[in-house]
């Protein structure tokens, strides 16, 4: 029997997040693309992730922690070299800073046929970290209409983008900027986070604009990428963009609460999983 169709496609990077402030935390696994596909997939829908690991140790972690969080991970594939890795390190209030980024064989992943076929057939597809995300977004053109996201702070713009995200920090002259550079470069939708001042949304001359929730910040690793599938979870499920990104800001301030990009240590699975 043919399996339904994927409701989102996520497709790049994955890595493993070494904390190096916490003995406890010490690796997790992380990176944005399949950040968004893990949250989505908690959030209940049919996710299948498309990227690559590499042929160490690592690279069993990665692919049993995102099947066990029910992401589809027939189409992560494994390329001679090593699986991604991240070092991060916490501030006093959580904030997390990139000590170093090795992204190992993700540095060279490219969807093949067999992917892009089935990435096509999703009702969403959403790119994270993807050195081709261009010749992507043009590949996947040619075959389908299906509604395409990006994140535009780690991959260089597609075309064709139904929805445009990136950070703008805090700073929200900059968020309105991003909006209107990425309008101009004809993206359906843009929308920029600001951390905790919340977002930002525009189409044309429209803007809508959501504050932040608060929340006791443990550990702000993933929150960007949680947004973005609250976002689009809430898109999916036919809600304006008002309330999609109330539903983006609800599921990033969501994964503030715990530590990693997604519940993984036991105490966290127990509460947040």
């Amino acid at each position: 029997m043919t399996a339904p169709p994927l409701d989102v496609a996520v497709v790049g990077d994955n890595t493993i997040d070494r904390f190096l402030d916490d003995a406890e935390r010490g690796d997790l696994v992380g990176g944005n693309a399949l950040n968004v596909a893990v949250q989505l997939a908690m959030l209940g829908l049919r996710v299948g992730y498309f990227g690559a690991v590499g042929t160490d140790a690592n690279a069993d972690i990665v692919r049993e922690a995102a099947r066990e969080r029910g992401v589809d991970v027939s189409g992560l594939v494994a390329l001679p070299g090593a699986t991604a890795l991240t070092t991060i390190r916490r501030d006093a209030d959580g904030d997390r800073r990139f000590e170093s980024e090795d992204f190992g064989v993700t540095a060279h992943y490219r969807p093949d046929e067999e992917a892009l076929r089935r990435i096509a057939a999703a009702r969403w597809v959403h790119v994270g970290m993807l050195p081709g995300a261009r010749a992507f977004g043009d590949a996947l053109a040619r075959v389908s209409e299906v509604p395409l996201s990006q994140d535009c702070s780690v991959s260089p713009e597609s075309p064709r983008l139904a929805v445009h995200f990136a950070s703008a920090g805090e700073d929200e002259g900059e968020a309105e900027q991003t909006v209107e550079r990425a309008l101009a470069a004809g993206a359906g939708l843009a929308v920029a986070t600001l951390g905790a001042h919340g977002a930002l949304a525009g189409r044309a001359q429209t803007r809508w604009r959501v504050p932040a929730e608060p929340v006791k910040v443990v550990d702000t690793t993933g929150a960007g990428d949680s947004f973005m599938a609250g976002f689009i979870a809430g898109r999916l499920r036919g809600e304006d963009v008002e309330q999609a990104l109330r539903s983006g800001v609800e599921r990033g301030s969501f994964t503030c609460r715990y530590r990693g990009g997604w519940p993984q240590l036991p105490a966290d699975v127990d509460r947040f999983g």
